[in-house]
């Protein structure tokens, strides 16, 4: 959200701030109402007239608190639940197409530097308080030319994603009428639940919604294990008739490999919100607190469930990976999944709305969404944002293909080639390869190698897989 706040919250000395009080807050931090104006050109503006400098002060106060009530914990709530959903459930459909070693030596190694990268954005966020979105960071990499861009390429991911979850929604609830009712119906309906799942504004309410996200992913995902590993093992051949692969099986193209190598990517791209999550943060040099958290699960949930169900079912596996349960278990499964594949959509609804409502509104009380006209204006986008989403996973109505092309053309720089600048632009010291500097420059050039390899292979591939 552009520029929604001017200084960086200060913690009182052993008191936690999740639960000061707005006004109380507001005062601690440095606000300064007295200067927020109304611009005339600012959509649904309140004038002077219609809100005196009291109320106004009241209004920003308010706002400032509202908005940074963030904690560590919750922050790794929120950043686990983000990408877990629907990385998890591509996970195993993407080692059977390049094998069990391929496939968790990649999760392992990305996690990892997906962690790394993630570091660098912090740092970024902390040296540069006033970036508060990615597009921010454009601008401190590219100036006005690099804020649209980065801004343009943020929404566009963001609306691809919540499609993406829009069409697992649709996928779950027809598997769960047994595929009675028209798709496109439950497609709209999944629309209807991720627009009103994103209308709270903060993600400190959010990140309430994601400890229930994150035991939904969790059952569902034990679910899932258990039951392949027992019809598995039930079966006539038992575990050692399963025909899953340790390498790519011979016949996997290019294309099928690198979709699959964008899918693991995929998995891991809580880096394309932190500087929203970070903005909202009262102590934001926690940030690496959550990452480690985050990050450390997110590889333990997708090795686990990659390589577990792999095993248990074989090349027979299925995207999302809750249809190789079996009619009765997928059913299950999918039921216990609903709050994660709409809670974490909205999350990702959330981080696009909060740029889009932020930079329309920064020199608006509106942008704190405290009054009447204030919700109308971020409703109004919650609905707009939604309706674009489903449209996208209307027009892309393969799960796997649509993540990989999301994960290709944005989730490959968002977390892997932009950081790499990030570094050598804006907090290297230094010659680059300097002894401090060089175990730092070579982890960027690796990222740099890794991002921009995505973009143009894992383009390539998604289009031809989806021209197929």
């Amino acid at each position: 959200m552009a520029n929604l706040h001017a200084t960086t919250p200060v913690s009182a000395p052993g008191k936690s701030q999740e639960s000061s009080g707005d006004a109380d807050f507001g005062k601690r931090n440095g606000a300064t109402p007295l200067h927020i104006h109304t611009g005339d050109n600012d959509i649904f503006g309140e004038t002077s007239e219609e809100l005196d400098q009291d109320r106004m002060k009241e209004i920003a106060a308010a706002g400032n608190a509202h908005f940074h009530r963030l904690g560590w914990k919750r922050l790794a709530v929120v950043t686990i639940v983000e990408a877990v959903a629907l990385g998890a459930l591509s996970l195993p459909a993407a080692y059977r197409t390049l094998g069990m070693f391929p496939g968790v030596f990649l999760t392992i190694t990305l996690g990892f530097m997906s962690i790394f990268t993630s570091w660098i954005v912090g740092q970024v966020k902390l040296k540069y308080p006033e970036a508060a979105s990615y597009a921010d960071a454009g601008k401190l990499l590219l100036g006005r030319i690099g804020y649209e861009l980065f801004g343009a390429a943020l929404i566009l991911e963001l609306v691809m994603v919540v499609g993406s979850h829009a069409l697992t929604g649709s996928i779950a609830l027809s598997t769960l009428a047994d595929g009675r009712i028209c798709s496109i119906i439950f497609s709209a309906i999944s629309a209807v639940i991720l627009l009103l799942l994103a209308i709270p504004p903060s993600f400190t309410e959010v990140a309430i919604l994601g400890y229930v996200d994150f035991g939904s992913i969790l059952a569902a995902v034990a679910i899932t294990i258990i039951a392949t590993g027992v019809q598995a093992n039930h079966s006539s051949t038992g575990l050692s008739g399963v025909n899953w692969s340790a390498w790519p099986q011979p016949g996997v193209t290019f294309s099928q490999a690198f979709v699959a190598v964008s899918n693991i990517i995929f998995a891991f791209s809580f880096a394309i919100g932190q500087f929203s999550f970070m903005d909202e943060m009262h102590t934001p040099n926690d940030y690496m607190k959550s990452i480690w958290a985050s990050g450390i699960i997110q590889i333990l949930i997708y090795t686990i469930t990659g390589a577990l169900c792999y095993a248990f079912v074989g090349s027979g596996i299925r995207s999302p990976a809750l249809l190789s349960a079996g009619p009765l278990i997928s059913k299950i499964a999918f039921g216990v999944a609903l709050p994660v594949i709409f809670i974490s959509g909205s999350i990702n609804s959330t981080v696009a709305l909060r740029y889009l409502h932020g930079r329309m509104f920064k020199n608006s009380v509106l942008r704190y969404i405290k009054t009447p006209m204030g919700w109308a204006s971020w409703i109004g986008l919650v609905i707009a944002f939604t309706i674009a989403a489903w449209i996208i996973a209307e027009a892309i109505p393969i799960f796997s293909d649509l993540l990989s092309l999301a994960s290709a053309l944005f989730v490959s720089g968002f977390s892997f080639w932009i950081p790499a600048i990030m570094w050598f632009k804006l907090l290297c010291k230094g010659s680059p390869f300097s002894k401090a500097n060089l175990p730092i420059s070579i982890g960027s050039i690796v990222a740099f190698i890794i991002g921009a390899v995505t973009l143009v292979a894992g383009t390539y591939s998604t289009i031809v897989d989806i021209v197929s």
